[in-house]
């Protein structure tokens, strides 16, 4: 069905096949450049780096934790273990593509393995249209925060980042 890389089917077209079920699929675009981080991603579609909406893979007992948050934001600790209760820390780059689903660049909040539990932060709600990554270190996918949440199977909407408040 799909080409596999490092175990999984090659992560764009997983991501426009998930879509489908959200009629939504025409909504992932792919570049001739790298997407790979915010500054990158913004580049590539001209907006600002906030709109980027970025999956910040954390550590969990169960898996990981992915956080989607804006591109101007930073996990704060204080916030991050009052909700979760612990200290929050960073997936090894090894532990990355088997607990996400997808490689470093293009790591995004859909379709991931049920041991992935993924929460959308505040810090999106002050834009009409954010980017998630589609998968691969050249995609995204246009979405609204109510879209990126019904679609990403978000658990929850949660405040843990800093520096982003206006």
């Amino acid at each position: 069905m799909y080409e596999k890389v490092g175990g999984f089917a090659v992560s764009v077209e997983r991501v426009r096949d998930y879509l489908k079920q959200y009629h939504m699929e025409g909504r992932l675009q792919e570049f001739e450049v790298s997407s790979a981080t915010v500054e990158l991603a913004a580049q590539a579609l001209n907006v600002e780096p906030a709109r980027i909406a970025k999956s910040i893979s954390l550590q969990d007992e169960q898996g990981c934790v992915i956080v989607v948050a804006a591109g101007d934001a930073k996990v704060d600790n204080t916030k991050f273990k009052a909700e979760f209760g612990r200290k929050a820390k960073m997936l090894s780059p090894e532990e990355v593509e088997p607990l996400t689903g997808y490689q470093i660049g293009g790591v995004c909040p859909f379709g991931n393995p049920d041991t992935a539990k993924v929460y959308c932060d505040v810090s999106l709600r002050r834009f009409d249209e954010i980017y998630p990554a589609g998968g691969s270190s050249n995609s995204c996918v246009k979405l609204t925060c109510d879209e990126l949440f019904e679609v990403s199977n978000s658990v929850k909407w949660v405040d843990v980042c800093k520096n982003w408040e206006l």
